[in-house]
């Protein structure tokens, strides 16, 4: 069994998470960006409507954009019938035993 240092230790290690989602604010919402060249289709779901599956908008050969508002939430996408949670930079443990991203607003 795991020690409360241990759970402790593990969640702080899935908050802070790796590298840097692509993402800018503009009038009071949030730009998200996920590059796949390979995608057919992209489709994002997220805390904000009960993680309701929403269509990404191609943008180019490689990028898609989902545009919500600019408060916390969490998120992950699902790339041609996939789950796909993109390198974040911080993460939430789900009740699956997984993650998802958490957007948070000016970090």
């Amino acid at each position: 069994m795991m020690s409360v240092f241990g759970r402790l230790l593990a969640v702080a290690l899935l908050i802070t998470g790796c590298a840097d989602h692509s993402y800018f604010r503009a009038d009071d919402r949030v730009h998200l960006r996920l590059r796949d060249a390979d995608a057919r289709e992209v489709l994002f779901s997220a805390s904000l409507a009960g993680f309701e599956r929403q269509a990404a908008q191609k943008r180019d050969e490689k990028t898609w954009e989902v545009v919500a508002p600019d408060r916390e939430f969490t998120y992950f996408y699902i790339v041609d019938g996939n789950v796909h949670r993109p390198d974040c930079r911080y993460r939430e443990v789900d009740d699956f035993g997984s993650y998802n991203c958490l957007y948070r607003p000016g970090l």
